[in-house]
């Protein structure tokens, strides 16, 4: 079998979703020609999925511009919606023509829209898989926008077109789709290694150790400005360069980020799903930032 899987480009959250679907599948049908198409990088995916894969640095959706990691540029998002929709019978052409050259026996999207409106032209196979789609996102957005309600139909559409939508649990409600089907929770458990982390940092066995993720939407904390806490310890993106005692770079920690959630004492981040999942399935606690944008 010969799988398209496309994925928003929007964080890390909807490539850690499929991922642990992609994983599962892979292992029951070993047999898989897997082809990943988006934009997240390549390194972040093979890190995550033990199966080899094309990868096609390919996308036809944006998701949300961001100011950060938990606020909306909604004049460019909505701009960029209203470019999509007047070019989206020559998207649509692309997309067909990009999805026929690689003919796929099933297309995975994850939660671009054109990927499965353009299967349906091509009668392959397809299903969504989110707990949230763009429709919905845009309609509580910007329907009221110029144009708002057409664009919202044709998301609607496009969506409509996919032989069914897997919806996880938690998701948002989506009264705009056909062809939901809710399946459980994706997430994945693995063994708490707290105890080998402290004893790697030369820390007390008693030492807390923070986990910082922001779910890959580019921006950090400004936590240069955090007070010190004796018996705490940070762990955070190499990227954000804080130049702390108190901090480790997720990076040279040699462990996976999911081996990190499972082993910290606390999460601080934001309420995106693979964050919130995994910190439940794991029985870590979560501090979630809030979110001023007017997220549903």
């Amino acid at each position: 079998m010969r799988l398209v899987a496309a994925i928003t480009p929007h964080g890390y959250g909807h490539a850690a979703q499929a991922v642990a679907v992609l994983r599962e599948l892979v292992k029951q049908h070993p047999g898989t020609e897997l082809h990943i198409a988006t934009r997240v990088p390549r390194d972040w995916l093979a890190a995550r999925l033990d199966a080899p894969f094309h990868y096609h640095p390919h996308a036809t959706d944006f998701g949300l511009v961001m100011h950060s990691p938990v606020q909306i540029d909604h004049d460019l998002s909505a701009s960029g919606y209203a470019s999509l929709y007047r070019d989206r019978y020559r998207l649509l052409e692309e997309e067909t023509e990009w999805l026929a050259g690689l003919a796929p026996d099933l297309v995975l999207a994850d939660a671009p829209w054109l990927p499965l409106a353009a299967a349906r032209r091509l009668g392959i196979p397809a299903a969504g898989l989110c707990s949230l789609n763009w429709a919905g996102i845009y309609r509580h957005f910007y329907a009221s926008g110029t144009d708002g309600m057409a664009v919202f139909e044709w998301l609607r559409e496009s969506y409509n077109q996919a032989d069914c939508f897997l919806r996880p649990a938690p998701a948002m409600p989506m009264p705009e789709l056909e062809n939901v089907h809710d399946i459980g929770p994706i997430a994945m458990q693995v063994p708490d290694r707290r105890e080998a982390l402290v004893e790697r940092f030369g820390q007390p066995v008693d030492t807390r150790l923070v986990l910082v993720a922001l779910g890959g939407v580019g921006g950090r904390l400004p936590m240069e400005q955090w007070p010190k806490r004796p018996g705490i310890i940070y762990l955070v993106e190499a990227a954000w360069q804080v130049a702390r005692e108190d901090v480790v770079a997720i990076q040279d920690t040699g462990l996976a980020f999911l081996d990190l959630l499972a082993s910290a004492d606390l999460v601080l981040g934001k309420c995106g799903y693979g964050t919130v999942a995994e910190c439940a399935v794991n029985a870590t606690p979560l501090l979630a930032i809030r979110r001023e944008d007017g997220w549903p």
